[in-house]
């Protein structure tokens, strides 16, 4: 697959998709949103994939909107259908692959750059990096998935303190609320971030992809639904190669080989 805008690599059953366009922060034009869409449509159809890793060139992570876009004095863009035609299927896409997405912020996280980092589903990010708001600086409310990521990650009170004063979160506040796993340094950034992802690659996906979609589906529904998804699930996890290799690994006492069926 060749891009203009992101980079896209798989090997050892990861596929690595990195935001590529370090001169404007990997600010998001139409091409970057189509073509970051694609690779995750075809990570996610690729079952030799058993994680994605999305990260940025160069400083940053992503900086949200590319706004050399945005409409000269005078004129209107068409920001709902901004949303509906390029960030909301991503954000949707992400959030219903399932396999483990891993988010390394490597740099600056703004906007809507920041809720492509919060639709993943777990977070490394390097000590240089912090995580901005930017919408009310010109005057838009959050976007593509932050006002449901922002108030459940964050409580209400500090959701709309971040949503309102356009102040920036450093690592060890993004760490202590609860918005990124694991910080690392920047040398130790990409060993941190491949040693997790190796780890996921390696483990039982199905149930990975289980774990993900019911989690979701607990934010919003009573303890009865879970419980009765909990039974469906666990018999369908039960039936698996990898739970008949994990008990067998149990037994013999050793490490399991795990195979994503």
């Amino acid at each position: 697959m060749e891009f203009s805008t992101i980079l896209y690599n798989e090997s050892d059953a990861i596929a690595r998709i990195t935001l590529n366009r370090p001169d404007v922060f990997n600010a998001c034009n139409e091409q970057l949103t189509a073509e970051l869409r694609q690779a995750l449509e075809h990570a996610a159809q690729n079952d030799s994939v058993r994680c994605i890793v999305l990260t940025g060139a160069g400083r940053a992570f992503c900086s949200g909107q590319d706004l050399k876009e945005a409409p000269q004095a005078g004129s209107q863009r068409d920001l709902r259908d901004s949303l509906h035609r390029r960030y909301n299927p991503i954000i949707r896409l992400m959030r219903s692959i399932p396999k483990p997405i891993i988010a390394g912020i490597n740099g600056v996280a703004a906007g809507a750059g920041l809720s492509l980092a919060l639709a993943a589903d777990i977070r490394i990010m390097s000590t240089a990096a912090r995580l901005v708001e930017a919408f009310i600086g010109i005057a838009l409310i959050p976007d593509s998935g932050a006002t449901f990521f922002y108030p459940r990650m964050l409580g209400y009170a500090k959701a709309f303190e971040f949503a309102t004063l356009n102040k920036a979160i450093g690592p060890d506040e993004a760490y202590r609320l609860g918005l990124v796993n694991m910080l690392a340094s920047p040398r130790a950034f990409p060993h941190a971030l491949d040693t997790i992802a190796r780890t996921y690659a390696s483990g039982p996906t199905r149930t990975y992809g289980m774990i993900k979609m019911l989690l979701q589906k607990g934010l919003v529904s009573t303890l009865d639904e879970m419980l009765e998804l909990e039974e469906q699930y666990q018999q369908l996890a039960g039936e698996s190669d990898d739970y008949r290799e994990g008990v067998a690994a149990f037994r013999e006492k050793r490490a399991p080989n795990f195979t994503g069926h």
